[in-house]
């Protein structure tokens, strides 16, 4: 059997036809399938022969006990936030107050960067080729946060936080909530080939209702996402009664927010009424199944909300960058949290999940005529996994294998738009040992310098406060 090298697939100016042992396309497996990529793109996908027949000047390379599936698309980060990584474990609900508006404000320019950057290698280790930053909080240009992603090679949909409202969830930079910033936040990225523009606010209160009216028809005229955290909490839904009777899905439906333009962040406290609303305007939301175990008061019904053709995609909302465990996740939190009570022992069979970490995240985050596939046309955003582990050598069930056994240590290469980005969990053309080294020592300072507040101490203190009585 040929062994796969490296060499075999760099060279971004040469068209590529590779022949995996199988292609993962939206249908299905399929053996005996080759794809050529060319200009960023898939240029053709297809049974071996068909292809090789039309591409006779193409050398093929083969790709030996591999699978060649779609890269995974993350619809909920926060890319400036990797700093804090463990500061939320064992908190309790809206943790953003406490730790995160804190930590993004003591970033500078430079430790915004690196804090970006460091998130998006995690990011491509696990096999997402997509990412979509909900907006950064840091007193810093948004485009700090797009250099990141370009440098490491991902394709990120970019948010610029509006938020206006008075209060302690502002933004840190007055410039994002200027009347005319975020048309210029749209314009600078046209033709941009990995950063696409979107508008965000943080919550609705953090918001004028001027603003999310504004910002919501902008970003519907432009064909950008609007991303806003809705319906997370349940002391958010009970502010948002106070203040308008409504709850915060409701809230935004009366001020003409919700469309198809809408990213909603969690939505994990619906009601059947607010999930009718979701379906009648061709809301989007993601669905967060690890921020929900960390750190939430509930599990968005994603299992109704596939039934009810509800557009949704699965977001790490900044946990852990693993799509694997991502997918896994959301099938596991659907089956404890409404499986076992109603005797549903398949939960979306599977399938239910990978789609929606691909293709069905693709088109929540506003590029599904872009990416989250295997189809010609669309970005050769892809990956290499390798079959030949024990977790998948014995294949009866390829995606419901890959949505519980797989990982990111089987994933041998990424690619993004065409381009090799990560082999063997590390990248290809700039030293990611080097920028988690400096990582470390920007995020001491930061940590250090932030008025962070937790209601729980680290696991060792507590450990030893517990032994100690």
């Amino acid at each position: 059997m040929n062994k796969l090298t490296r060499d075999a697939l760099t060279g971004s100016d040469r068209p590529l036809l590779l022949v995996p042992d199988a292609v993962l396309l939206p249908e299905g497996p399929a053996e005996g399938h080759a794809v050529v990529v060319a200009d960023g793109s898939f240029q053709r996908v297809g049974p071996l022969a068909d292809v090789a027949r039309t591409h006779p000047h193409l050398e093929p390379v083969p790709l030996p006990g591999h699978l060649l599936m779609p890269g995974f698309v993350d619809s909920h980060h926060h890319l400036t936030q990797s700093f804090g990584a463990a500061l939320a474990f064992g908190e309790p609900s809206e943790i953003f107050r406490r730790v995160w508006v804190p930590l993004e404000g003591a970033l500078d320019e430079e430790a915004a960067y690196v804090a970006a950057k460091l998130a998006v290698l995690e990011a491509l280790r696990g096999g997402f080729t997509t990412v979509a930053d909900a907006g950064t909080r840091a007193d810093v240009d948004v485009e700090v946060v797009a250099a990141a992603a370009r440098d490491a090679g991902i394709r990120c949909v970019l948010g610029l936080v509006r938020n206006d409202a008075d209060g302690e969830i502002v933004s840190a930079s007055s410039a994002s909530s200027a009347p005319d910033s975020a048309e210029k936040h749209l314009a600078r990225y046209e033709g941009d080939p990995l950063i696409h523009a979107s508008l965000a606010v943080s919550i609705p209160e953090a918001a004028t209702e001027e603003t999310l009216r504004h910002t919501a028809r902008l970003a519907a005229e432009s064909g950008a996402v609007l991303q806003i955290h809705v319906n997370e909490h349940l002391a958010g839904v009970e502010r948002s009664l106070v203040r308008h009777g409504l709850r915060p899905l409701g809230h935004l439906h009366r001020l003409g927010v919700l469309g198809p333009h809408l990213l909603a962040a969690h939505a994990t406290l619906l009601t059947p009424r607010e999930l009718t609303l979701l379906a009648e305007t061709g809301t989007a939301v993601s669905y967060n199944p690890v921020a929900s175990a960390w750190k939430g008061n509930a599990v968005a019904p994603a299992t109704a909300m596939a039934e009810r053709g509800i557009r949704f995609g699965l977001g790490t909302d900044g946990t852990r960058g693993d799509g694997f465990r991502l997918a896994d996740a959301a099938e596991f939190a659907q089956r404890l949290a409404y499986g076992l009570a109603t005797g549903d022992s398949s939960c979306g069979a599977g399938w239910t999940w990978l789609e929606h970490a691909t293709r069905g995240g693709a088109d929540a985050v506003g590029l599904g005529a872009r990416t989250g596939a295997i189809t010609e046309g669309l970005a050769a955003d892809f990956l290499l996994v390798d079959t030949t582990t024990p977790e998948l050598a014995l294949s009866w069930d390829l995606p419901w294998e890959l949505v519980r056994r797989g990982n990111r240590d089987q994933i041998t290469a990424v690619f993004v738009a065409g381009r090799l980005r990560l082999w063997g969990g590390r990248p290809v053309d700039w030293d990611g040992a080097a920028l988690v080294r400096r990582a470390a020592e920007l995020a001491r300072r930061a940590v250090g310098g932030a008025a962070i507040t937790r209601v729980h101490p680290t696991s060792t203190v507590a450990r030893a406060v517990r032994t100690a009585k």
